[in-house]
């Protein structure tokens, strides 16, 4: 894959006109070399996993006997 093509594929992709993808500098990374990232970020993840945040928080306020499904009939 040339440059062009895959600065075509990004903008076709993204909506972003083909000179703002130039301008940003889209490369194809080879999955061969394992140090590949020119500006590597050796800080921690700071993420939040709302899925846990929201588990942690959804507290009942009465207690609720256990769900159980209903036969069809």
């Amino acid at each position: 894959m040339t440059q062009d093509q895959l600065d075509q594929c990004v903008a076709n992709a993204t909506g972003e006109s083909l000179g703002d993808i130039r301008r940003m500098g889209f490369s194809l990374a080879d999955p061969a070399e394992s140090n590949f990232d020119p500006e590597p970020d050796d800080r921690m993840r700071q993420i939040v996993d709302w899925d846990q945040c929201d588990l942690e928080r959804n507290v009942a306020l009465v207690d609720q006997p256990p769900f159980r499904r209903q036969r069809a009939a």
